[in-house]
């Protein structure tokens, strides 16, 4: 006879190390709005300049992303962050889907409408230095929101994780245009991103963003793994 396994309670950090953390999800958010300010000031800018709709779009994408930063430090700037956290996935989740429509409209537009935009060396730097920084400022409020299993903080890490994959598809479009001219590249990318974007937001909305506090898990019992590896057990969702 075989005694039901129970699956045991994940540990919650204490409270020493929540403050920590919850301090540290602020720091990150902070630097993430105050880099994606600058990253739609210069993008929408040199978007212009260069009449390309890529780059516009891409300082679009960083406004939103503001947005949804906004949303989790204001979450944590008050005295129970886990009570706003419902209106603050909430937030994020309209954030993805307005990046999503945005995407798709202009997307199609460019595909449909054939414009061609000028080379942009500034368009090229800003997406590279895009695809360096934004992975390292996800990686880490990932990793902080886990532990104190903030959804809305892992939530806010997707968010800075596309614009990882969103720098890819500017940097290529933008490289493929200026050697190639191939103008139809970086649009047709993009509705794959937008289609990334809508998953994502729905899973904001839901609130199933895989972020069950990882400190002290111990499954005692069969064991179920999401897709990108962040869930320590079958109830982290």
């Amino acid at each position: 006879m075989h005694l039901p396994l129970v699956q045991p309670a994940p540990v919650r950090p204490a409270p020493a190390r929540r403050a920590v953390l919850a301090r540290r999800v602020r720091l990150l958010v902070a630097a993430t709005i105050a880099y994606n300010v600058v990253e739609a000031v210069v993008a929408i800018t040199a978007g212009t300049i260069a009449s390309s709709t890529a780059l516009i779009g891409f300082g679009l994408d960083s406004v939103i992303e503001v947005s949804s930063a906004a949303a989790v430090a204001w979450q944590f700037a008050g005295r129970d962050p886990e009570a706003r956290e419902k209106v603050a996935l909430r937030v994020i989740a309209v954030s993805f889907f307005a990046l999503a429509a945005y995407v798709t409209v202009e997307s199609v537009r460019a595909l449909i409408g054939g414009a061609e935009a000028e080379h942009s060396s500034i368009g090229l730097i800003l997406a590279a230095l895009s695809l360096l920084i934004m992975p390292f400022l996800s990686y880490a409020q990932r990793r902080a929101g886990r532990e104190l299993g903030s959804r809305s903080a892992v939530a806010d890490s997707k968010q800075t994780l596309l614009c990882t994959y969103l720098s890819a598809v500017l940097l290529v479009g933008l490289g493929l245009n200026s050697l190639f001219g191939w103008s139809w590249a970086d649009p047709l990318a993009a509705l794959v991103i937008a289609a990334v974007a809508v998953k994502e937001g729905r899973e904001a909305w839901r609130g199933d963003t895989c972020c069950t506090p990882a400190a002290g898990l111990a499954p005692a019992g069969p064991v179920s793994t999401c897709a990108d590896g962040c869930c320590g057990s079958g109830d982290a969702r």
